[in-house]
């Protein structure tokens, strides 16, 4: 090899027509972790191999065939362009690293890919958000998910299910898209105690679960993961539905390829179960300001409740006045108690998991009104997420008894079992009732309409608090730190919920007025 080409900027390697190496430069050497000892070897022993092998097809036959191309070589994680010329003289072989600029080519069509997939799902989940606004049934919530997702190209099917009446077992509620063998493993999973799908865990820990590839999930069932094989499924999504601290169900998203879904897909996913969620309960809450009729079902609850315990240590009386729902799991009760010193429920709630803060409200030298944070799993947060609410609630010396009202359908047998499932509780009665449509119902619901959830939970805080009392019950620092805002976003969620109720009740008045 002369000079030039032993010195040349690319890779050289000189061969004979029958593919034996005849010389090779420095170049080259680096290129394929070759030494000079490979002069005199055939090419197909130390050139490495790529799935095509171009190079070694250029010599086969009478003559070589020249020609230019790119391949990947795993041995050497290299990207290499390669061009094969013929001379009279013997074949010259030129090479040129190229992995940089193919990596670049592949980030960027990547990120294009990734961009087009973006806006598909950001299509789909928008269209399954503007209809889950108007859904009035978890039925249709079900239906509307898995008709969106099982028609998105990007997708194979998507099922929900949730748990069953009495159990802890999954039920399917509705299933969209295609893929046979793969489906029917997940139902015939969801029926074998000894193996766990996705969605099962998914509801078990309220949290997203992934699993990409299938296979590689060692928790995934066996059955499925094969079927996915067949089905060309590769990836799944569950996704709880969630409000608060309660999951209504999950969302079993499947896809094809070993790396569907993106950090930012599974995000909007998370966006999309809470929402959902908020959805069932929304649904749930509207049938039962509706109904004409209401189902008033009544629990007693055992010495396990935190106001049992309470109740319980005291050795007395504490009547539930009203609750707060704050934060996903925490609640504000406003509790009245006889014949005990609120200083005493201060010392025994300390003492009591599940209390987190007390502060006494009004007092006297018989009764007093205490406000309890209680950050733990109970019935009463879990009654008000499931849309149920609770009417009277009285706890005595360990044991209590709620009254709660529910819309009059399917969901009553659903949610009292699942309290009781859930919770030291016992279901003792149940009565359907007439509930009167009155002026003052229709007043509560343009208010309900007018005012944002924000000030609701203000007024109704500061309501329960004793702030609008005379002597106030409660100042407004106090509330604000209940609800852990400050005092002047406090003063405005007020001063914006009181002009809501002002014009409410004085601009219908003020509009008649006018007209005569």
């Amino acid at each position: 090899m002369d000079d030039r080409l032993q010195n040349a900027p690319v890779g050289v390697l000189v061969a004979s027509p029958d593919g034996t190496l005849i010389d090779i430069n420095g170049v080259a050497e680096s290129l394929i972790d070759s030494t000079d000892d490979a002069v005199g070897a055939p090419l197909a022993e130390i050139f490495p191999r790529s799935v095509e092998d171009s190079l070694l097809v250029a010599f086969e036959g009478d003559s070589v065939t020249d020609a230019s191309f790119e391949e990947y070589y795993p041995v050497l994680e290299r990207w290499l362009n390669v061009s094969v010329t013929s001379t009279d003289e013997g074949v010259t072989v030129y090479l040129q690293d190229v992995t940089e600029r193919r990596r670049y080519e592949q980030s960027i069509e990547q990120l294009r890919t990734e961009r087009k997939r973006t806006a598909v799902i950001e299509d789909v989940l928008s269209e399954i958000l503007a209809e889950l606004v108007g859904a009035t049934s978890r039925e249709e919530i079900a239906e509307t998910i898995c008709r969106s997702l099982g028609d998105a190209d990007i997708y194979e099917f998507a099922w929900v299910g949730e748990r069953e009446i009495g159990s802890d077992d999954l039920v399917i509620h509705a299933v969209g898209g295609e893929a046979d063998k793969t489906f029917a493993a997940i139902r015939d999973a969801l029926d074998d105690d000894a193996a766990k799908t996705l969605e099962e865990r998914a509801i078990e820990s309220g949290r997203l679960q992934s699993a990409q590839p299938l296979a590689d999930d060692p928790q995934v069932p066996e059955a499925v993961w094969t079927a996915g094989f067949a089905d060309g499924v590769q990836s799944a999504l569950a996704i709880p539905l969630i409000y608060g601290s309660n999951v209504h169900g999950v969302v079993g998203v499947y896809a094809a390829g070993t790396e569907a879904f993106s950090d930012r897909e599974r995000t909007t996913f998370e966006t999309l179960g809470e929402v959902a969620g908020f959805a069932v309960t929304a649904a749930r809450n509207r049938n039962l300001l509706l109904s004409d009729t209401v189902a008033e079902l009544t629990f007693e609850v055992g010495d396990s409740s935190v106001l049992s315990k309470l109740s319980q240590s005291l050795d007395s009386t504490l009547l539930l006045e009203g609750l707060v729902p704050h934060g996903d799991d925490a609640l504000l009760c406003f509790v009245s108690v006889e014949d005990v010193d609120v200083r005493a429920v201060e010392d025994a709630a300390a003492a009591i998991d599940g209390i987190v803060e007390t502060r006494a409200i009004r007092e006297s030298d018989s009764d007093g009104t205490v406000e309890l944070t209680v950050q733990a799993s109970t019935p009463l947060l879990a009654i008000s997420s499931l849309g149920g609410t609770v009417r009277q609630a009285n706890f005595d010396s360990g044991s209590g008894q709620l009254v709660v009202e529910l819309p009059p359908d399917g969901d009553v047998r659903r949610i009292a079992d699942t309290v009781t499932r859930d919770y030291d509780m016992e279901f003792v009665a149940k009565e359907e009732r007439e509930r009167s449509v009155t002026t003052a119902r229709e007043f509560r619901d343009a208010l309900n309409d007018a005012l944002t959830e924000r000030q609701q939970t203000v007024l109704q805080t500061a309501y329960l608090a004793d702030y609008f009392e005379s002597p106030r019950g409660s100042t407004a620092e106090e509330v604000a730190a209940s609800l852990d805002i400050t005092g002047s976003t406090l003063l405005y969620h007020l001063r914006a919920g009181q002009r809501k109720l002002l014009d409410a009740y004085l601009g219908e008045n003020t509009e008649r007025s006018e007209e005569r």
